[in-house]
């Protein structure tokens, strides 16, 4: 709805209303979220094929801050892509994230900055989508996580600012029998280690990634066994040791690219990468 958004800014809520109730029966252009949604509803069904009893299925809910009257386009839009969603909220100018906890949301995406950061106030996994040009295959769900203030908590990146690669290096060696921290996307990657048992290995069309920007050498080590203390499958990890991850990401294709610097995040851009940045002021 970036044609419609620059309407609302430019000629008011009402005119945007107006337009929305003429048009709605024109289907709206497909989202940056729209190929992470589409390969999650192929999860889905390939849940169902295996086992028709399925109960624990992802589930979409779409929040829209716009009114009721202007979402009739939104839902026809839905129903015409063919997309498995049932809960529309329509909240004529409400902030979406007070909705959140009482719906146990476990993944909340948005292009609305703001919202993301109170999402992550009130300890929902959060971030905010970037607009891209991008298909990738939808045979599998592919998503990547960074790693320190995404998958873990900040807590190297502040013994770095403060004292250094050197002290972050003896930090890890200390702390290597330790798990790191839970940062604010780890309830979302256990979910998805939850629906990847439900496949066997051969079959499993769900594909996670870390990509940090740690040395493995020096740090790798207590994320191993971080995720392996948490019971997380993660398929392929890679230890950038600083080095640019967008070639890597656009090797990859995945779906969605979760990272808390937006020096990473537009790397990942440039190579063509749906990205969501997790803001860390936020966090």
């Amino acid at each position: 709805m970036r044609e419609e958004h620059e309407l609302f800014l430019t000629e008011g809520p009402e005119e945007f209303e107006n337009f929305q109730i003429t048009n709605e029966d024109v289907p709206l252009k497909e989202g940056i979220a729209y190929p992470f949604i589409k390969a999650i509803q192929m999860v889905n069904n390939r849940l169902q094929e295996t086992n028709p009893e399925e109960k624990q299925l992802f589930e979409i809910i779409l929040l829209s801050t716009h009114s009721a009257e202007g979402g009739v386009r939104i839902i026809n839009s839905v129903k015409h892509y063919g997309l498995e969603i049932s809960k529309f909220y329509f909240l004529n100018g409400t902030d979406p994230s007070m909705y959140l906890h009482s719906h146990d949301v476990k993944l909340y995406l948005s292009a609305c900055e703001s919202s993301v950061c109170n999402a992550l106030q009130k300890d929902i996994p959060a971030a905010l989508m970037l607009y891209h040009e991008y298909r990738t295959a939808d045979e599998h769900l592919k998503v990547a996580f960074d790693g320190d203030s995404v998958l873990f908590s900040d807590e190297t990146d502040v013994v770095f600012r403060e004292q250094g690669l050197d002290e972050v290096i003896k930090y890890e060696k200390d702390r290597e029998h330790v798990p790191i921290g839970e940062g604010p996307l780890k309830k979302f990657a256990m979910i998805l280690g939850e629906m990847k048992k439900k496949f066997s290995p051969e079959n499993d069309p769900i594909c996670t990634y870390l990509v940090t920007a740690r040395s493995g050498k020096d740090l790798g080590k207590r994320a191993i066994k971080t995720l392996r203390d948490w019971g997380l499958q993660i398929d392929e990890a890679f230890f950038m040791a600083g080095a640019p991850k967008g070639p890597l990401l656009a090797q990859i294709q995945p779906h969605i690219f979760f990272d808390d610097n937006l020096h990473n995040i537009r790397g990942a851009r440039a190579h063509g990468i749906p990205s969501a940045l997790v803001p860390s002021c936020c966090n």
